[in-house]
């Protein structure tokens, strides 16, 4: 009974951060809404054995499930007519976030997720590569790419010197 009311008091308190990565990783609030919850009950049973650092935890299990469901639908493109919800006060315009949201979705997966965790929920290079379970180096080769990408992509957003972290929030 213990491990239930831990596991319901963790939801609560943590449910709105987990649901801003996830859809951060989906770029659509219906997925990002199901991703987490296949998370959830992904976690319930070994939820005894995360007491530890049950939101990295989760946050692995939302990045591997991400990389499936991306994987099982890379073949199908799912264009939206409206955008997301409305959108936080990060001192950025609309259209900035927007035209940054549309150049992560074009990211492959991985390199999605490391812009992601590294720069939205902060994490170090060696947090970013155990959650992924892959090589810092991994991590670092991706970041490298998807900021190249992003530079292309969307030039006047990512500066060259400048310091992304602060540039533009979705």
């Amino acid at each position: 009974m213990a491990d239930r009311n831990d596991f319901e008091e963790f939801v609560a308190a943590r449910s709105a951060a987990l649901l801003r990565t996830a859809y951060l990783l989906t770029g659509q609030h219906a997925d990002a809404e199901d991703l987490l919850q296949r998370a959830f009950l992904k976690v319930v049973p070994a939820w005894s054995r995360i007491q530890g650092s049950p939101e990295a935890y989760v946050r692995k299990v939302m990045v591997r499930e991400n990389i499936s469901r991306w994987r099982a639908r890379r073949w199908r493109e799912v264009l939206v007519s409206r955008h997301p919800e409305e959108p936080t006060d990060s001192g950025t315009s609309l259209e900035d976030r927007l035209t940054l949201m549309a150049a992560l979705a074009t990211l492959a997966p991985r390199q999605r997720a490391v812009i992601v965790l590294r720069y939205f929920e902060d994490l170090t290079e060696v947090e970013t590569a155990r959650l992924l379970g892959v090589a810092v180096g991994t991590v670092k080769s991706q970041h490298r790419d998807a900021i190249a990408r992003l530079r292309v992509l969307v030039p006047d957003l990512l500066r060259e010197g400048s310091d992304e972290r602060r540039t533009v929030a979705p």
